[in-house]
Formats: C-alpha cells, structure tokens, sequence
C-alpha cells in the first residue's frame, strides 16, 4: 500500500491576496528541482498573470463537456497519470453535478490516499467553523465549505498575506476582477471592515496552528521553560469570594494583549480536604466561560508548585493570584501560596497579586450555626450548652464541697464536651464559656468573687475552654467530613447506575427519565430538543406533570435546565436544583441523549434490514422473471407460434398437445404470479384477513386442485372441530404446502394430509416421504426465494412455503417443518379452534380419501 500523500495548503484572507499565483510558483520551483508536477485544476479567472504561470507545467484536462460533472477536475485521470506533485486549486470547491465525489477536498484526499502529495489553495472563510463569524461579517453565510480537521491535517499551511489597502489597490487595477464588477466588488465584499476583519481571522487561525505545532515541539523535547510567544493567563481559584474579582481583572489583562489565553484553575488537594464552596466554584467556572476562558481542575497537595506545574504545562506567561486571607499571625506557619508562586516562578513567568474586600479577614469557620445538623440534634445541643452547666452547678454546691476543684473541672469538660458532640461547634464553645464563667465565681478560690489568685487556676480555666473548644471543631470537621462522604458516596452509586446501564444498553428513555424525577425530588423532567440554533423546542419524552399543569415544551416551563450540545436539553421542574448537583444532572442528561441516539440507531438499523430485504427481493424477483416466469412464457409462445403456422397442417393430436402445452403454462404463470403478489401483500404488510367458522373438510379438498390426481391421501376426520380463519388464504396456504411435498416426492409415493385436535389449536399435517431437510436448513426454506437441495430451475421461484407461512401466521396460526419417521419432512400447520368450550371431541377413525 503506498505510502499517503502530504498536503500543502496556502491560505488567503480574501480572493485575490496570490494564493494561485503561490501555488503555481511553488509547482515551477519543484519542477526544477526535478519532481515531477502537474496541474490537476486551477481556476485563472482570466487574470494575465495567473495564466502566466501555466506556461511550463503540464495541465491534465478536465472532465468532458457534455457529461457528468463536466468541467471539474478529472481525479480518474489524475490517477492514472500518477505524478508526484499535483497542483490542485480551490479545495473547497463544489464540484458539479455527476462527479464522482461532492467536493474537491474529497478528490484531494483520494490523492493523498494514492500516495500524490497536493498543493492547494484556501480562503479562510471557506473553514467550517469560522461560518457564523464569517456571516455575521460579510452578511452571507458560506455554502462551499471544508472541515476543519482536513486542514488541520495539512503538514504545511501557509498563510498568503496582503493588507487590506493593498488588496483594494490591486482590484483598483483590474488584477482581480473585470472592470465592469469593480464597483460592486470595492463597496460590498472587499469593503475595509470586511478585509480587516477576515485578515484578522486569517493571522488568529494561522497562530492557533503555529502555537499546536509549538506545544507539540515543547513536548517532543521536554521542554518545561516558558516561551513567550503567545500571552496566556492562568488564574489561581480557592472556591472564595475573591474569585470572581481575580477573573474580571485576568480578563483585562488578556484583553490588552491582542489574542491572549484566560485560563482558570482550581487545586484540589488529593484528601479532598480543600475547603472550597461548590456553588461559588461553579459561579466562577461559568464567569470564566462567559469571558472566554477555560476551567481547569487539578490533583496535587503542593499548591503552589501545582500551579506552576500547570502553568509551565501550558506555556503560561502570567499568573494572576488574589491576596491572601490569612491574618498576619498565621504567617508563622509559612509564607502563603502567592509569595511562594512569586518566588519560585523565575524569570519565565508574571506572578500578578491582585488585591480584594477579603484580603487578610481568615477564611472563618468552614461550617457555622450548625449546618449540616438535623434540627433535633442542634436542638439537643444547646439544651446540652445551656442547662446542663447550670444543673451541674447546682447540684455540685449542694454537695460536700470535698468533691475538689479537679473533679469539678473535669464534670464541666463532659458537659461541653457532650454539647460539642451533640451540637457542634457553636454550642460548644458556648457550654465552654458558660461551664469557664461558673467553674471561677462558683468553684474557684476565692468563690462568689470574679477574682483570681492563684495562677493554676488561670492555666486551669483556659485548657479547659481550649479542649472545650478543640473537641466542637473536632466533631464539627467529622461531621462536614462524613456529610461530603456521604454525598459523594451517593453520587458514585448514581453514577455506577448510569454506568451500569450504559453497558447493559438500556434503551428506556422514560425510565431514565422518571430516574432523574425520583432522584432530585422532582415534579417533571423532559428531554427537549431544536433542529437549528434558534428553532423552537419539541419535546423528545417526559415525565411527570408540573404543578401548573403544562407539559414542559420549553426550558422557561422549567426551573432547571441541563444543556448538552447545542440542540439538546434536559429540564426538570420542581425546585431550582443547587449548583452542586448539577454535575450528576449532566451525566444523566448525557445519559439520556445516548438512550435516544440508540433508540434512533436502532430505528435506522431497522430501516436499513427492511431497505435491504426488499433489496434482496427485488434482485430474486428479477431473477425469478429471467427465466423462471419467462419459461412458461416461452412455452406459451412456441404453442402459440406453431398454431398460427400456415406452412404445417396440424392433425387434431398435435393441435389438442399443443393447447395443452398452452394451458400449462397458463397454469404455471397464474401460480408463480399469484404467489409473488402474495409476497408483496405479506412485505407490504396489507394483508387483513377475514376470519370466520371453517371447516377444514371443506376447504382443504379444493386447494388440492393443482396436483395430480391420486398423488394425495386425505384423512380429515368429519367431526373436526371448527377452525377460526379465512378460508381463503388457508386455501392457499395448503395448495402451497401440498404442492410443495408432491414436488419432492418420490414416484409412486402419495402424500398424506391429516388432521386432528390438539386441546385449543387443530394441527393439519402434510407428510411425504422425500429427501427431507437437515435441522440447520429447516428454517431457511420457508424464507423467500429459497429452493432447496437441486430443485431444477422453472420448478418455482421459491416463494411458495414463504406464502404459507405469512399467510398461516396472518391467520394467528403457525407452519413448522419437521422430520417424517422414516425419511421424509412433515409440514405441521397450526390453527386456532373457532370455539374452544364447545368445539366437539371425537375418537371415531378418520374417513380416508383418495385423490
């Protein structure tokens, strides 16, 4: 396989900045260095000088006048001609109609896939992502377009650049269109604003391209050193308050620096201890995709050397961090993540330390007034602060004072140390300046005084509120611990679910959809769905029914909305959902539109077999009319040819043989005609039977018919039960069967038809004694077009068995094939009784006829 082509693509602002005239440049320099080059298309637009370049290269033609896809590029040719290079202009061309290919990026790439490296030209916006902004510039939106990813494939993009005045200058002087179009052109397309516009696109898509080759080469070579090419701004978040000023004024500053980088992270240490607010987390992901950010989210317990991690990671030239909020004595435990990011950020990286309102005010309690508590146990917990001290106090005095002042202090600890474990932080530095205040004026020397000789006594009372102090902090981090373990647990347990489901491919829609009700307390959810950006909402599915009694058609019936994509969405009714739980409402919502895309699939697939199956009958049904209907034609008309002759006088024998020969074939060509539109109403599904009381000793008779006489025994008792079915197409499905069995039976043998009652159903049983069939191919005969063994050509078209069966099944009944005792195959048609409670029983002997 030969080895795939490269692609060189020039890319131009606007037509007219010499991106052909490059390409053909580029085409004469390689073919003086000897390679071989040719021009599979190039677009001159009449222009002297590009029509200049042509002379010296060799042009393949274009594809002939007159035919399909005339005048575009011959590919086909080009293959054949095998060169090196081909020059191809305009890859986002729309080749006309009758091409073997829609665009000319897909010509271009059967190129490369051959081996031929390309040179082609591109404007920049013929880029399919850049069509909305193109639109909103120009005012037209861009039909001849290429993907992305073709180009990013490219392994040289060159940008074709000429500024906006001198491109105006340059149509001024009929270099790019005739002069009869310069007007139009100089006050519509090639405006300034226009040029300026798509020249600026043109130099940020170039650089994107030119920072991925740069990123790719740093990582090649390890490179960790920052290099200036680009701005890019990482801001350091916490989850605090001070976030969203850090954002605004990193948003500045990549504002000043024409094309900078905003990027947000957060490091989370890898206990999950970080002390961080969901909500205010998510309030600043979203500020931060607002002003055109990214949000990041890292793992690492070293925070300021995870920062510089990340920001050498990305090539960041600026960090922007906010001032902390410690107090100026908790500087004795180190010297705080932004004074240790300055230091050690080098001379590669600015470290920005933005003031705030929250600068140096400690960052509090993480959990204050007992949140996260039932309300019983808070309750509990002040009980416990309030007036357990005071029970004690009192009964303590009543007691001999020979209790001493350590037991006493001791006694006072449990207590708060019992409201701390009950209520948390607040109530147990309240028990323990309450139990402090009445251990010094009750029990401490000299008592009913506020005054303090001792000074044990001093160091007595401050351990006892520190350890009071330290065993509320220590129940209250617990507490926040187990209510995150707690939360994450059943987020894990949501997820695996979803996980679950996704492999076990359940494809209920609204069952996940009454999954994510039941799970947020919801009233209502449904998956809406557009069709353009701006189109209005469906609804896909849903559950529930809101309060105001409207279904949910749009996101405003809603109070929270999950997007996913750009025309997707989930919305629940209720409650405003809190910023935390919306991580496990996109995976259910991404859940959901992988449920509805199967669905869809599946639809498709469905779709597909049906196309493909009428496919296949259509291709049998041609067949069958080259020779198996034309046969009897042929027959008919040789007859017919032969009565019609004047040369031959014809004796009475030979007129009567041939009208024979005449109304056979009549005969074979109404049956296999009959059982093809027969298939047809089976495919078609418009087959309706009409079902009433039959008796089959009535109907089975007339549908042997078209077999020989005296090939068949009947045994059909006369006191058979009534069968409920259309006597019509159990005709035919019995002529089907039978003729089928005397077709494969040996001379001389007859086939048996038999009936009898088997509790609600009646079983009629042909039975011959033929080659029969072997297990593995006994479902397959009754499919169509299917003949088995060596049947010879003309003996049918292999539908009859299939009709039976449609039929039979139609009927509510079944057709199965098994082995005859003995050698042979026994075809076993089902049918319902018409009136099982009254159908009559009978152990008579069946009357035996024959045929």
């Amino acid at each position: 396989m030969a080895q795939r082509g490269t692609l060189r693509i020039y890319l131009g602002a606007a037509p007219g900045v010499g991106k052909t005239h490059a390409m053909l440049s580029e085409g004469h320099r390689r073919a003086e260095r000897g390679t071989d080059v040719v021009v599979g298309y190039v677009e001159t637009y009449s222009r002297p000088r590009t029509e200049a370049q042509l002379h010296g290269l060799e042009v393949v033609p274009r594809r002939a006048a007159g035919g399909p896809g005339a005048g575009e590029m011959d590919t086909a040719a080009v293959l054949r001609r095998a060169p090196s290079v081909a020059l191809v202009d305009e890859l986002a061309h729309h080749n006309a109609p009758g091409a073997p290919n829609d665009k000319r990026w897909q010509d271009v790439e059967q190129l490369l896939d051959a081996g031929i490296d390309v040179v082609s030209t591109l404007n920049i916006q013929h880029l399919e992502s850049l069509g909305d902004v193109v639109e909103s510039v120009i005012g037209i939106r861009e039909r001849e377009t290429v993907p992305d990813e073709v180009v990013r494939r490219a392994e040289q993009v060159e940008l074709v650049d000429m500024t906006p005045q001198a491109l105006r200058r340059r149509l001024a002087h009929g270099n790019i269109h005739s002069p009869d179009r310069l007007d139009a052109a100089l006050s519509d397309y090639y405006r300034p604003g226009n040029l300026t516009a798509l020249r600026e696109l043109a130099l940020l898509w170039t650089a994107d391209r030119a920072d991925e080759y740069l990123q790719q080469y740093r990582t090649e070579h390890s490179i960790r050193r920052t290099w200036r090419a680009r701005e890019r701004i990482v801001i350091g978040l916490t989850g605090g308050p001070e976030g969203r000023t850090l954002i605004r004024r990193a948003a500045r500053l990549a504002a000043k620096a024409s094309g900078g980088e905003l990027l947000a992270v957060c490091v989370a240490r890898a206990d999950g201890l970080t002390v961080t607010s969901p909500g205010e987390l998510e309030v600043q992901r979203s500020l931060v995709e607002q002003l055109g950010g990214t949000f990041h989210q890292v793992v690492g317990d070293d925070v300021p050397q995870a920062l510089l991690d990340f920001a050498r990671g990305v090539n960041a030239t600026q960090i922007v961090l906010g001032s902390s909020r410690r107090r100026p004595w908790q500087y004795v435990f180190g010297p705080g993540v932004g004074a240790t990011v300055a230091g050690e950020s080098g001379p590669d990286l600015d470290v920005h330390i933005v003031t705030h309102e929250e600068a140096a005010k400690g960052r509090g309690l993480p959990l204050v007034g007992g949140r996260g508590l039932r309300r019983g146990r808070l309750v509990g917990g002040w009980l416990t602060a309030l007036a357990a001290p005071l029970l004690l106090t009192t009964l303590l005095i009543g007691l001999d004072p020979a209790v001493g002042l350590t037991n006493t202090v001791l006694l006072f600890l449990a207590v708060s140390v019992a409201a701390g474990f009950t209520g948390g932080v607040l109530p147990a530095l309240t028990s323990a300046a309450l139990c402090s205040v009445l251990l010094h004026y009750y029990f401490t020397e000299p008592v009913r005084t506020w005054r303090i000789d001792d000074l044990q006594d001093v160091v007595t009372l401050i351990s006892f509120f520190a350890a009071s102090a330290a065993v509320g902090l220590v129940v209250d981090l617990a507490l926040r611990r187990a209510r995150q373990a707690a939360r994450l647990r059943a987020e894990s347990q949501v997820l695996a679910m979803l996980a679950g489901g996704v492999l076990r491919g359940d494809d209920s829609l609204e069952a996940l959809l009454e999954r994510v009700r039941e799970t947020f307390g919801m009233e209502a959810a449904a998956l809406l769905e557009r069709r353009a950006d701006h189109g209005p909402w469906s609804c896909v599915a849903g559950v529930g029914l809101p309060r105001h009694g409207r279904p949910l058609a749009s996101p405003e019936d809603g109070e929270t909305d999950m997007p996913v994509g750009d025309h997707m969405m989930l919305v629940l009714c209720g409650r405003l959902l809190p910023a935390a739980d919306r991580r496990v409402l996109a995976a259910f919502a991404a859940q959901a539109v992988g449920v509805l895309d199967r669905q869809r699939l599946r639809h498709e697939a469905g779709e597909a077999r049906r196309l493909a199956e009428g496919n296949r009958i259509r291709t049998a049904l041609l067949a069958a009319v080259s020779h198996d209907l034309r046969t009897p034609l042929a027959a008919i008309k040789a007859a017919v040819t032969s009565l019609r002759s004047t040369d031959v006088a014809w004796s009475p024998e030979d007129e009567a043989e041939l009208l024979e020969a005449i109304e056979d074939g009549a005969d074979r060509l109404d049956h296999l005609v009959g059982n093809l539109l027969d298939m047809s109403r089976l495919q078609t599904g418009t087959v309706t039977p009409l079902i009433r009381r039959t008796n089959l000793d009535e109907v089975v008779p007339r549908a042997l018919g078209g077999v020989p006489e005296d090939s068949v025994c009947l045994e059909i008792p006369e006191s058979l039960a009534l069968v409920a079915v259309d006597p019509g197409l159990l005709e035919r499905s019995v002529a089907n069967i039978v003729e089928n069995a005397v077709k494969y039976s040996p001379p001389g043998e007859r086939v048996k038809v038999s009936a009898s009652r088997l509790r609600d159903r009646v079983e009629l049983r042909v039975t011959d004694r033929g080659p029969g069939v072997p297990d593995s191919h006994k479902e397959r005969i009754f499919e169509p077009f299917q003949r088995h063994g060596d049947a010879p050509r003309g003996a049918g078209v292999g539908l009859g068995l299939a009709v039976a069966r449609g039929f039979a099944e139609a009927m509510g009944g079944s057709l199965e094939a098994e082995d005859t005792p003995g050698g042979g195959m026994t075809m076993v048609l089902t049918l319902p009784v018409a009136d099982p409670a009254r159908a009559r029983t009978t152990t008579e002997p069946p009357a035996k006829v024959s045929l």
